[in-house]
């Protein structure tokens, strides 16, 4: 990542009082790897899956959370609404729809870096 994106990125988030790094259930902003799947059974929070919605599954972030997610390879930026959990793949933070992978293009690759804070 570039290094005046990650310096926006980190004053962007001091401004509006959150800390980088901290616990995701303090609504703080945290960066690491994020993949996409679509199914279409239903979702942990009892939703089907819709491929095309702008959603997520993260461990333990309630249902209905709001994320902001940016892809740090390319700056590309996403809201999306957590509906479901996971991932359960070691080292991963988030799993996005594929609609919000594709917005934030890296459906080919599988997995890219991300930050996210909530919204």
């Amino acid at each position: 990542m570039k290094k005046s994106y990650q310096a926006a990125l980190v004053a962007a988030t001091i401004a509006a009082g959150l800390t980088v790094g901290a616990s995701a259930t303090n609504a703080a902003a945290q960066c690491g790897r994020a993949s996409w799947y679509s199914l279409h059974s239903r979702t942990a929070s009892g939703e089907r899956m819709n491929p095309s919605a702008l959603t997520a599954a993260h461990r333990s972030l309630p249902f209905g959370t709001k994320l902001k997610v940016t892809n740090r390879n390319n700056g590309r930026s996403v809201v999306v609404r957590i509906n479901d959990r996971g991932p359960f793949i070691r080292g991963r933070m988030l799993d996005l729809s594929k609609g919000a992978a594709s917005q934030l293009g890296f459906i080919s690759s599988g997995h890219t870096a991300v930050c996210m804070a909530r919204v």
